[in-house]
């Protein structure tokens, strides 16, 4: 797909690093992007950072994500990319846990993990279904009606100890990319995902330097956290080749995960 002024994009999680990184790249390009994000504090800002609209979406609501989409239309029309990048964890989560102390054995509540899945990986879907079907209604443009590129994570792969309810989500994203992908395929509407590694995200950039540092250190190459820039990169390049489709795309400067 050529980026050019004619096009519509949605990212979600648009108002803050990889998602804002993307959605500043594709208005680079002329793109016209709607910024979905629950952030209102610093949402409206960036999106006028980059001549775009903000809509105050939570994606783990059918309601928040169809007055968002409905919003962004009406602003820019029917849009040929949608980016998810929304999502989040509730810190770690082990499946059962026993008291060092007491050696009492707690089992990890259901509800935890739910909302977990509810807000990367039905989050997602969410969107992916609105933007699909208002793609289908698209007329083709260089042989395709839209480009859709998820955000998974490498813990789809190598989940640590703590990350059972976020290593299932994100592995759920993995998982149902070749499906939308070949739902889709008919309609001329492309789905990839990207997975990243170590990320210089703003949660991020509230952890200690030292830590920082030694995480940046566990990367063979190169030895530093990952740019938001750099998985922008990669979200345009999934977006305007027109051959890559249905794909699980690892960015993580060729780290691999230990247990913990």
């Amino acid at each position: 797909m050529k980026l050019s002024s004619d096009i519509a994009a949605i990212v979600t999680g648009g108002a803050s690093g990889m998602g804002y990184a993307t959605a500043r790249a594709l208005s680079e390009q002329g793109v016209k992007v709607a910024l979905f994000d629950k952030n209102e504090e610093i949402g409206p800002h960036r999106a006028r950072s980059i001549g775009g609209i903000f809509c105050a979406v939570d994606v783990m609501d059918d309601a928040s994500v169809d007055a968002g989409f409905a919003r962004a239309r009406e602003a820019h029309g029917q849009e040929r990319i949608l980016v998810n990048c929304a999502g989040g964890s509730m810190g770690p989560m082990k499946t059962a846990t026993r008291n060092r102390e007491t050696g009492a054995v707690e089992f990890q509540p259901s509800a935890r993990f739910r909302w977990v899945l509810e807000l990367n990986l039905v989050g997602t879907f969410r969107c992916i279904t609105r933007s699909a079907a208002g793609m289908m209604a698209l007329d083709p443009l260089d042989g395709e009606r839209g480009a859709i590129v998820n955000t998974a994570s490498i813990a789809a792969e190598e989940g640590q100890i703590g990350q059972v309810a976020y290593a299932s989500a994100k592995a759920g994203i993995v998982g149902m990319t070749l499906n939308v992908a070949r739902d889709l395929a008919g309609e001329g509407i492309r789905c990839n995902t990207i997975l990243p590694g170590i990320f210089d995200t703003p949660m991020m950039a509230k952890a200690p330097e030292k830590l920082r540092e030694s995480l940046g250190a566990m990367i063979p190459f190169p030895k530093r956290l990952g740019a938001a820039e750099e998985y922008a990169g990669l979200a345009l390049f999934m977006i305007t080749n027109g051959y890559i489709n249905g794909e699980d795309v690892r960015l993580d400067g060729a780290v691999r995960m230990a247990p913990r």
